[in-house]
C-alpha cells in the first residue's frame, strides 16, 4: 500500500486487523500470531511496516508506512489492533475496537513507571498508548504482577505464553536452525554464540552520540575463541540503526535479522546482560553466559531490576570479557554447573512455552473478540 490515505473497509463490511511490531517490523509475537490467523479469520489483515524494515516483510503482506496519514487510518479503522509494544503515532481507537497489547518480553529490568530514569515527557507520552489497550499478554504467572506494576495496569491480562517462542519447539526449530545458519554462512558443525546486549537508556535518549560501540573487543574475541566459532552480534532494536559498523572476520552482525527467535534456533549459546532474551533464550535448554560489565551501575542507578540476577541466573556471571571466554571455551562445564538452576530458571519464567501459545491466543481472540463483535453487528 502507498504512503497515501488508503481505503479500508468499514466493520460492518469487512473485519480489518491490524499488526505492529517494534515500530514497524516483521517479527516477534505479531509475526507469530499473524501467520496463525491470516489463514483462518476472515479479515483485511494489514502491518504498520516501517520503510527501513520493508524488504523484510514477504510478499503479498498488506502494509502501511509507520506514522504516516494511512497508517492512522488503518488503525482508526480497526477492528483488532496486535501490538508487541507502544504505538508511538498518535490516533482515536474506534469505539467497539479491540486492542492487545503482546508486550516483548519477560522483565528483569524495571520498565515503563516502574524505572528509575527516563527522559522528561517519555512516560506520559506512553501512556496515551496504554490508556487504548483492552487486554495485556502475560508470557507467565512470574511476570504477570511486574508487568501490571509497570503500566499500572488495572485490566485484564492474558497468561496464555509467548507466540513467538513456538518456533522453538522440536521438530520446527531443527528447520529453522537449518535455514538459518545457511542463509547467514554458517557452517553445521560450527559452534555460534549469539551476544544480544541490551540497550541503555542515556544513550538511546542522547540523539547527539557518537555510533554505538559494543562495550566488548569483538576482534579479540574472535580470535581468542579459535576457528570452529562463530559470533552473531544483535543490538537492541532501539540501536539497530545507531550501531557503528563490524568488519572481523568471523564476525556476522544480525542485528537487522527480522526476527532474533530464529537465531535463537541458529545458535548454540546466548552471551547477554540483562535483556529479556535471556528467558525467550531459555526455551531452547542452551546454554546462557552473562556478560554484566555495568551490573552495580544498570541495577543500582540507571535502570533496576525486579530481581537480583546473579542468584538465579542459569548460567555464569561475568565482568571481564577474559571471564566470558573461558566460560565460553567451556560450555560443556556451564552446562553441568548450572543444570539444576537453569531447570528452577525454566519452570518459573518458561512454563507456558510449550510449543502452543500462538493458538491459545488465537482462539482466545476469535472466541471472546471477533465472535462477539459479529455478535454485536448482527445483533444477535
Amino acid at each position: 500500500m502507498s504512503s497515501e490515505r488508503s481505503t479500508v473497509t468499514g466493520p460492518s463490511e469487512r473485519r480489518t486487523i491490524v499488526y505492529d511490531s517494534f515500530g514497524g517490523r516483521y517479527s516477534d509475537n505479531a509475526r507469530a500470531l499473524y501467520r496463525w490467523m491470516r489463514d483462518r479469520v476472515p479479515a483485511e489483515h494489514v502491518w504498520l511496516a516501517h520503510p527501513a524494515h520493508q524488504a523484510a516483510f514477504p510478499p503479498g503482506v498488506r502494509t502501511v508506512p509507520y506514522g504516516s496519514p494511512a497508517s492512522v487510518d488503518v488503525l482508526e479503522s480497526a477492528d483488532l489492533v496486535l501490538a508487541n509494544t507502544h504505538i508511538e503515532i498518535e490516533w482515536t481507537k474506534r469505539p467497539g475496537a479491540t486492542y492487545l497489547q503482546m508486550w516483548h518480553g519477560t522483565p528483569l529490568k524495571t520498565v515503563h513507571r516502574d524505572v528509575r530514569w527516563a527522559p522528561e515527557g517519555r512516560l506520559d507520552w506512553l501512556d496515551l498508548d496504554v490508556d487504548r489497550w483492552d487486554y495485556l499478554l502475560s508470557p507467565s504467572p512470574a511476570s504477570t504482577p511486574r508487568l501490571r506494576s509497570a503500566f499500572r495496569w488495572e485490566g485484564e491480562v492474558l497468561e496464555l505464553g509467548y507466540p513467538r517462542n513456538d518456533v522453538l519447539q522440536a521438530p520446527r526449530v531443527d528447520e529453522v536452525r537449518a535455514r538459518v545458519r545457511a542463509q547467514l554462512g554458517l557452517a553445521p558443525d560450527e559452534t555460534v554464540v549469539l551476544y544480544a546486549p541490551t540497550f541503555r537508556d542515556r544513550f538511546f535518549a542522547d540523539p547527539s552520540a557518537p555510533p554505538l560501540e559494543l562495550s566488548l573487543d569483538v576482534p579479540k574475541l574472535a580470535a581468542d575463541l579459535g576457528p570452529g566459532v562463530r559470533l552473531l552480534t544483535r543490538v537492541h532494536y532501539f540501536m539497530t540503526d545507531r550501531l557503528a559498523p563490524i568488519d572481523v572476520p568471523g564476525v556476522v552482525d544480525v542485528s537487522w535479522h527480522p526476527d532474533i527467535a530464529e537465531l535463537y534456533a541458529a545458535a548454540d549459546v546466548l552471551v547477554t546482560d540483562y535483556s529479556s532474551s535471556m528467558f525467550d533464550f531459555a526455551v531452547t535448554g542452551k546454554p546462557l553466559v552473562f556478560y554484566a560489565y555495568d551490573l552495580p551501575t544498570y541495577r543500582d542507578v540507571d535502570r533496576g531490576f525486579y530481581f537480583d540476577l546473579e542468584p538465579v541466573a542459569p548460567g555464569p556471571v561475568v565482568t571481564t570479557q577474559n571471564a566470558l571466554t573461558k566460560a565460553l571455551r567451556d560450555l560443556p562445564g556451564v552446562r553441568h554447573a548450572y543444570a539444576k538452576r537453569y531447570r528452577r530458571f525454566q519452570q518459573t519464567y518458561t512454563p507456558l512455552d510449550d510449543g502452543h501459545a500462538t493458538k491459545r491466543v488465537g482462539r482466545f481472540l476469535q472466541r471472546e473478540v471477533l465472535a462477539r463483535r459479529d455478535e454485536l453487528l448482527t445483533g444477535a
